[in-house]
């Protein structure tokens, strides 16, 4: 391979003189450029990356800050389903606890406060743009579920207070399950499962084997107590306060329930069955207020969970046909 030559100009001979280097100068000079080459070219890449890329550093940083959103967008989750919990629980306290107790409704404005305007959460917008979106929606709706838990905590000690001021009252309010046993159909128009059309269904149709045990909802005394028609073996309970309740379908009667019996809530007083005209064993149970069939469903909050109030207004909801 051809070796190029250095030149220096020489002042005594006034002309360009080729330098003589020897070997080990020359391999050290090529080393020496290449090493500076290679500095400046790692240089120029390592900046380049910094540019679009990011430092060790900033990529760190960015993957923690990908971790955080996704924690944030599982608590978004979370925050979905707060708010539906208790969203049945203030259904529940409008359409079970006040509407039976009498007492007035909290309007729905009042339930659902406002929380100003959107700069109050101007702080989150020092970060990224998806960051401080869901930063401001997360606190926004904290901000909300702490002011609605408020409103309703407020609610249930206007409860608890109504509740001390009529005990005598409220022993006798059909407050509980006659039974535990999965609901079947609701209330209001449904297809007999006889003579196959429509028809107002009075009650509410619990699951129930022959024989199980069957309990009183609320203090009164028996008004009623053997086979009636379609019902088949009827019990109804006098609670007083223009309170009625109905057990159709019976197999038979606790010991001691007669026509005049006094019941205490909790109660045995029947064994469900297949009497009458049915599609099969089951409960109906039916609750009267002044005369008028209401639906019972809104009458069992003493030892219903907000979710299970829920469950059973999806199953009254879809199902159209009833068991009697």
């Amino acid at each position: 391979m051809a070796t190029h030559e250095h030149f220096i100009y020489d002042d005594d001979q006034c002309k360009f003189v080729p330098v003589a280097y020897g070997k080990s100068e020359r391999y050290l000079h090529t080393f020496s450029i290449w090493l500076v080459s290679s500095v400046i070219f790692a240089c120029i890449g390592l900046a380049v990356l910094s540019q679009n890329v990011g430092t060790p550093a900033e990529l760190a940083l960015k993957a923690e800050n990908q971790i955080l959103t996704s924690h944030l967008e599982n608590t978004k989750t979370s925050i979905l389903t707060l708010e539906e919990q208790l969203d049945g629980i203030a259904e529940m306290d409008s359409k079970m606890y006040r509407s039976v107790l009498g007492m007035e409704s909290i309007p729905e404005e009042k339930r659902e406060p406002g929380i100003g305007g959107a700069d109050i959460y101007s702080e989150f917008e020092l970060y990224s743009e998806d960051a401080s979106e869901i930063l401001k929606w997360t606190a926004s709706r904290i901000d909300n579920l702490e002011r609605r838990i408020n409103v309703q905590k407020m609610s249930f000690d206007e409860i608890q207070n109504f509740y001390n001021d009529n005990q005598e009252r409220l022993k006798h309010v059909p407050a509980i399950r006659p039974l535990e046993g999965i609901l079947l159909s609701g209330f209001g128009m449904r297809v007999h499962p006889v003579f196959k059309y429509k028809r107002m269904h009075s009650g509410i149709d619990f699951r129930a084997d022959i024989g199980t045990h069957l309990f009183a909802t609320g203090d009164g005394v028996v008004k009623y107590a053997k086979r009636n028609g379609n019902y088949g073996n009827l019990l109804i309970i006098d609670h007083g306060f223009g309170f009625e309740t109905r057990y159709a379908h019976l197999s038979g009667y606790a010991d001691g329930v007669r026509v005049g019996s006094e019941v205490k809530r909790g109660d045995l007083v029947a064994f469900s069955g297949n009497t009458g005209l049915t599609n099969g064993p089951h409960l109906h149970y039916e609750v009267y207020l002044n005369g008028d069939a209401i639906d019972p469903l809104n009458y069992l909050f003493a030892d219903v969970t907000p979710e299970e109030y829920l469950m059973y207004q999806e199953i009254a909801k879809n199902n159209p046909a009833s068991m009697d």
